[in-house]
């Protein structure tokens, strides 16, 4: 899946109005296009990485250099809904900090989740979109 890469038409990470979705691993690097576009979709601010209510989404800006990912998915579950997703946004291919999809199933597999779609979230960033496994499984 690939998008258009206009944040106007359609919102490729799905948030819409209401929602609470935090946002972990911020930096002046970030796609700001996309932050104002998933802070219209859901019609207020993101949550910054020291929120400790429930939450319905997140999105983490990850870099190669970042440590380990596993234990910030694992701190991104915690307050999040049942059902709820998690995005993690790595540079594109190419760019400064590019980090192989190989490396985020492992750490998703490894905090209980699985990548279910990746979606190109504008000029330098993609997404990858994690869910909860089923909770049947043991």
């Amino acid at each position: 899946m690939s998008g258009s890469g206009s944040h106007e038409d359609s919102l490729p990470l799905g948030f819409t109005d209401g929602l609470v979705v935090q946002e972990i691993g911020y930096d002046d690097d970030v796609d700001f296009d996309l932050r104002d576009a998933i802070e219209d979709a859901i019609g207020a601010e993101l949550a910054d990485e020291d929120w400790d209510d429930v939450t319905d989404a997140a999105i983490i800006w990850w870099r190669e250099d970042d440590g380990d990912l596993t234990d910030t998915l694992v701190d991104a579950l915690a307050p999040l809904e049942e059902g709820g997703v998690i995005w993690v946004l790595t540079p594109k291919p190419g760019r400064p900090g590019n980090v192989e999809p190989s490396d985020i199933s492992e750490a998703a597999r490894i905090a209980g989740l699985h990548a279910t779609s990746s979606v190109s979230v504008g000029k330098d960033w993609a997404g990858t979109r994690l869910a909860t496994r089923g909770r049947g499984r043991k």
